[in-house]
């Protein structure tokens, strides 16, 4: 199965929301079926086959996550991010500021959705192909 170390390595690549389809692409050739990010810390929970489940440690110091969510807000920032405009870190505090608190990616179903301290979803996309 994999690892942490492989996926990071695979996301170290990652410049911009512009790599993300490439980025996926390669995990998925990994065995990793799903991942759910934290926007508090970014850590990550990875899943595969079989139930197979590995975790990543904390990326940065905690972020507050708003109590309310703004999807048209969070929307432009998570176009800008796509288009390369922003890095990661910066993303992650749009999110913070935007009330999202994690995203989950099915990498069966190609598709990425966020989600808010109540557990409402923000935003489905469907993850391009490369």
């Amino acid at each position: 199965m994999f690892t942490v170390a492989q996926i990071h390595k695979a996301h170290d690549k990652v410049k911009s929301g512009a790599d993300f389809p490439g980025y996926i692409q390669e995990i998925k050739a990994l065995g990793v079926e799903g991942f759910e990010t934290f926007v508090e810390d970014s850590h990550t929970d990875y899943f595969g086959a079989n139930g197979y489940k590995t975790s990543s440690d904390a990326v940065y110091d905690a972020l507050t996550i708003a109590e309310k969510s703004n999807k048209e807000k969070f929307t432009v920032r998570l176009k800008a991010h796509q288009k390369g405009e922003t890095d990661y870190m910066t993303f992650c505090k749009d999110c913070a500021e935007n009330g999202i608190e994690k995203w989950v990616v099915d990498l069966h179903k190609m598709t990425c959705i966020y989600y808010d301290k109540g557990a409402n979803e923000i935003l489905v996309e469907k993850i391009p192909g490369v």
